[in-house]
């Protein structure tokens, strides 16, 4: 994603990012919201939803800091438990505070790249079941239609 950023591929950055988190939100069952923060952009500030995920875009002048502790405030009256990632440390202090649980990015970062590798050996276990023989055979006489199949 930085790969992305310095070359000016914002877009396709968010994009990456929204993936990878819907695959993270689709392994793990809990409820993923992105916050990008447009403070300098003139905007009434949006919210879409891609990939089951709610994607919000702050107004002017509000900062994703900002919209993150109202939305906290809002699911945390809803009698949620919730997790906020952020490394901002007034920004942990503050969420905190109003009964959320919070991550670093870094720790986030750790917990998609984990659920992705456990996604890969998933599919793989998958993939190899599905092409395994239905009728018992012994390991020798694998081999030999393993090497008749290469010929």
């Amino acid at each position: 994603m930085r790969a992305l950023k310095d070359q000016d591929l914002m877009d396709e950055a968010r994009d990456l990012l929204i993936s990878q988190l819907a695959e993270y939100q689709g392994f793990t069952g809990m409820k993923v919201i992105v916050v990008f923060d447009a403070y300098m952009i003139p905007s009434p500030g949006r919210k879409q939803q891609e990939y089951k995920i709610d994607v919000y875009f702050t107004k002017k002048k509000e900062t994703a800091d900002e919209k993150i502790e109202k939305l906290v405030f809002e699911l945390f009256e809803k009698n949620r438990q919730i997790y906020v990632a952020t490394s901002d440390y007034t920004s942990q202090r503050v969420i905190f505070g109003q009964g959320a649980l919070r991550k670093s990015a870094r720790e986030l970062l750790l917990e998609v790249e984990n659920a992705g590798k456990e996604i890969q050996q998933e599919v793989r276990k998958i993939k190899e079941e599905k092409f395994s023989s239905k009728i018992p055979i012994s390991d020798e006489i694998a081999k030999i239609f393993e090497k008749w199949r290469r010929e």
